[in-house]
């Protein structure tokens, strides 16, 4: 036991020798809801990324749309592979800030956790049924503190848990760590987003904005690489994580050009419609059978209201359940 706490304090004393004095430090945690007593070896950082890879939410990402659904071809953006790809590009950036990469990791791999099958589609429509509203940062949450581990949570350190919720553009990590999970984010999305749609035939690299080509670069290497170096060159040593200007106003005009000729086009959200009347049944029907829930949920009945409970039933369903749901209630077997 004394060689393990020995190796933990050699990483506290790393951190505190080589990380930027901005970091948010291992040793120096807030702590979680509920005390545990301490892993010997792992930092609580180290254990909550663990926690989080080995998560039912974690698993089910790999069947869940990023922008397209169901598409036809092995290379394109499923959410587990866009939350490994926000994880690489967050901690290269956290890495040359001299910041926590374990914390870092931690959020980056949570930070969707809560997002609903057929991506920003099935957001948009629990959002609309839902009394309460929906939005898949707070649901992230809600999978790490209540519906993980048979309804335990996680119990996650709190700087985990507010750099998932607040990973969204318009939130407000209190973390550079949260800080910089939320910018790798945005480049993750935009940059394959952009691969998914040029390999889709929807847009062309001739069509994109020049400013873009400009400053970031043609191709996906390029434009990870001035996007990153943006980063690094207005952020180190500094307090805050950020990009200058000029680069910010260029990621402006990229997500713009990409909600127009890509996000919100006919071929994105094709299947949409249909996606819509498929989750709207499902929830009206468990809306009216609540007893038809599984039995983790219908135990947090007892708590939650009926419209929380199956909204954390269907958004915690990948894209092939949710059809498989559909079928099973709607349609006789020997059909």
């Amino acid at each position: 036991m004394g060689a393990n706490l020995k190796i933990k304090e050699n990483i506290f004393k790393k951190e505190r020798e080589y990380f930027s004095k901005y970091a948010c430090f291992s040793d120096s945690t807030k702590g979680r809801l509920r005390e545990e007593e301490p892993c010997s070896m792992r930092t609580e950082f180290q254990r909550d990324r663990d926690r989080i890879i080995y998560s039912k939410a974690f698993l089910r990402l790999k069947n869940k749309t990023q922008v397209f659904f169901s598409p036809e071809g092995d290379h394109y953006m499923t959410r587990l592979t866009h939350t490994l790809e926000v994880t690489q590009i967050a901690r290269s950036i956290s890495r040359v800030l001299g910041l926590n990469e374990d914390l870092t990791e931690a959020i980056a791999l949570g930070h969707d956790l809560g997002h609903t099958p057929f991506g920003h589609s099935g957001e948009r429509l629990l959002d609309k049924l839902s009394p309460n509203g929906f939005r898949h940062n707070e649901q992230s949450l809600r999978v790490v503190d209540v519906l993980e581990n048979d309804g335990k949570g996680l119990n996650l350190t709190f700087e985990v848990r507010d750099g998932i919720l607040n990973h969204k553009l318009s939130g407000n990590p209190k973390t550079l760590e949260g800080q910089v999970v939320s910018i790798s984010d945005r480049i993750a999305y935009l940059n394959h987003d952009v691969e998914d749609a040029l390999r889709a035939g929807l847009i062309t690299i001739d069509g994109m904005p020049s400013s873009v080509i400009k400053h970031l670069g043609k191709t996906s290497t390029e434009r990870i690489n001035s996007m990153i170096n943006a980063v690094y060159n207005e952020s180190y040593n500094k307090d805050k994580v950020t990009v200058n200007g000029e680069i910010s106003n260029v990621l402006t005009e990229f997500r713009e050009f990409m909600f127009e000729k890509v996000y919100n086009t006919d071929a994105a959200r094709g299947e949409e419609e249909k996606a819509y009347k498929m989750l709207t049944s499902i929830y009206e029907y468990f809306m009216a059978n609540e007893s038809k829930l599984p039995t983790p949920y219908k135990k947090l009945l007892d708590t939650y209201s009926k419209e929380q409970v199956i909204c954390d039933y269907i958004s915690g369903m990948t894209d092939r359940y949710a059809v498989s749901i559909m079928k099973s209630i709607f349609i006789p077997e020997n059909f």
